[in-house]
């Protein structure tokens, strides 16, 4: 079995957090849905007919790789929709290389750190927001009758 694409997977989401976040004040609320952005073209690229077409990507042992090229397709999907078009266009060349060449990107591997590997998948899962015990107040009692 191949090793994961980890850092691939990573760095997607590292890019797109920080494109997220840098101007996320002074960008305006989105309005409807907007059309893909003639740099960022996620359509044109064709990833499922790709992946299909592809031998090499279709064995089980690959499947991986498959999940972190839609990975990158939909970092870059979140990219161009929140109206960061360079680096959604950045995403998406890393992404046709990747596509472009499925044995070499299988035979590069990732990152095979198992450890980082389980801090990785801890990190997406969703998290809960912390919720706070109630305080326990003392039951109040009313004040002993007066003799």
């Amino acid at each position: 079995m191949r090793p994961p694409f980890v850092l691939t997977g990573l760095l997607a989401l590292v890019l797109a957090g920080h494109a997220l976040t840098a101007g996320a004040k002074d960008a305006p609320a989105p309005a409807a849905a907007p059309l893909p952005s003639a740099t960022c073209d996620v359509v044109g690229l064709r990833l499922e007919d790709v992946i299909a077409k592809s031998a090499e990507l279709q064995k089980p042992a690959n499947e991986q790789a498959v999940r972190d090229l839609r990975t990158l397709r939909d970092a870059a999907v979140v990219l161009d929709t929140y109206k960061h078009p360079k680096v959604c266009a950045q995403v998406l060349t890393v992404l046709r290389a990747l596509a472009a060449n499925p044995e070499r990107t299988i035979d590069q591997g990732g990152d095979t750190d198992e450890e980082k590997a389980e801090a990785i998948e801890q990190a997406r899962k969703p998290k809960a927001p912390e919720t706070k015990a109630p305080e326990s107040k003392a039951p109040e009692t009313a004040p002993e009758p007066k003799k």
